[in-house]
């Protein structure tokens, strides 16, 4: 089991930055990764980016790409996205998730998941709010 919390969002200008926080606690040694989501009223939740628990490798949505970074600090058990030139669009309650649990096949082989499907990942945090003004 693992327990997730969010922190740092808030109301910014376009242009601005934010960098939220991911607080992880619980049994999480070795997970697979964690992600950050954004969900808008009336929209899709979507993946904006993630970082894996293996090597450190990243993925990003094409929107965020060269705006975003996604950053962990193990000493403190806690998974950063920087948030640089925002905009409108970026409005959304950002979650972060840990996909905690290996999801294999019968045969005990992973199965393939595109990284930003959510149905992946084992727990989510509260979720914190992010809005851009215009």
């Amino acid at each position: 089991q693992a327990q997730l919390v969010e922190s740092g969002g808030g109301l910014v200008q376009s242009g601005g930055s934010l960098r939220l926080s991911c607080a992880v606690s619980g049994d999480t040694s070795d997970y697979v990764a964690i992600g950050w989501f954004r969900q808008a009223p009336g929209k899709e939740r979507e993946g904006v980016s993630c970082i894996s628990g293996s090597d450190g490798s990243t993925n990003y949505v094409d929107s965020v790409k060269g705006r975003f970074t996604i950053s962990r600090d193990d000493a403190k058990n806690t998974v950063y996205l920087q948030m640089n030139s925002l905009k409108p669009e970026d409005t959304a309650v950002y979650y972060c998730a840990i996909d905690l649990v290996p999801d294999l096949r019968p045969d005990g082989s992973n199965t393939v998941i595109p990284w930003y499907d959510p149905v992946q990942y084992d727990y989510w945090g509260q979720g914190t709010q992010v809005t851009v003004s215009s």
